[in-house]
C-alpha cells in the first residue's frame, strides 16, 4: 500500500512539479500583482494634485470648504492648516480610512478636517462657500449645474486641470496639466444670464 502511495505522489510530482515554479503561473501572478499595484497607485496616490496652485486661488477667503473626490486628503489637510473648515467627500472607503487615520495621527481637529464616505452628487452643498474639484472632464458640465443650483452667491469654485464648459473663470494658476481655474458663482450666474443677449 505504501509503495502505491509513493508511485501516485511521484506521478503527481511529474505533472505538477513542486520544486520549480511553473512559468505560466509565475507570469499570471506577476501580471496580477502589477495590475493591483496600478489600481492602488491610481486611487491611493492621485497624480498631479498640486496643492499650492489651488490654495493660491483661495487666498483671502475663509469659511467652509468641500473637496469633491478628496482622495488621500492632501488638499483638505493643506486647506485646514490655512484656516478653512474642510469636508472631504470620497466614495473609496480605503482612502477615507487612510485620511481619517492621518488626521488622527497628525492631531488635526475634527472641526477643521472631516472625511466622509459619501456621494457628493446626493449631498446638498449649499452650506459651503468654497468648493474644490479634480474630476473627469465628462462630469464637469453636470457638476456645474448642481453647483449653480446649490451654492450661495459668494461661493468660489476651484477646478483642477479640467475647466467648467461655458463658465468664465476669474483667475487661473499653473499651466498645462497642473492648471487650476477659479470661478466666482455670482459672476458665473451673471454671465450665464446675459449670455443669450450677447449671442443675439
Amino acid at each position: 500500500m505504501e509503495d502505491s502511495i509513493e508511485v501516485i505522489l511521484q506521478d503527481a510530482g511529474r505533472v505538477f512539479p513542486l520544486s520549480t515554479p511553473h512559468p505560466i503561473l509565475s507570469a499570471c501572478t506577476g501580471a496580477l500583482l502589477a495590475g493591483l499595484y496600478g489600481v492602488w497607485s491610481l486611487f491611493a496616490m492621485p497624480g498631479c494634485r498640486k496643492i499650492p496652485w489651488r490654495l493660491k486661488l483661495l487666498e483671502g477667503r475663509t469659511g467652509h470648504l468641500a473637496d469633491l473626490g478628496s482622495g488621500d486628503g492632501r488638499l483638505v489637510f493643506a486647506a485646514s492648516s490655512a484656516g478653512f473648515q474642510c469636508t472631504g467627500f470620497e466614495i473609496n472607503s480605503i482612502l477615507v480610512a487612510y485620511a481619517r487615520s492621518k488626521a488622527l495621527w497628525t492631531g488635526v481637529p475634527p472641526n477643521q478636517a472631516t472625511f466622509v464616505k459619501k456621494d457628493f452628487w446626493k449631498t446638498d452643498l449649499s452650506s459651503y462657500n468654497n468648493v474644490t474639484a479634480f474630476l473627469a472632464p465628462g462630469v464637469m458640465e453636470l457638476l456645474g449645474e448642481k453647483l449653480l443650483k446649490e451654492l450661495p452667491d459668494d461661493a468660489r469654485v476651484i477646478a483642477c486641470r479640467f475647466p467648467f464648459p461655458n463658465w468664465p473663470h476669474q483667475s487661473s494658476a499653473g499651466s498645462s496639466l497642473n492648471e487650476t481655474f477659479a470661478y466666482d458663482i455670482s459672476a458665473v450666474r451673471s454671465h450665464l444670464r446675459n449670455a443669450p443677449n450677447t449671442a443675439a
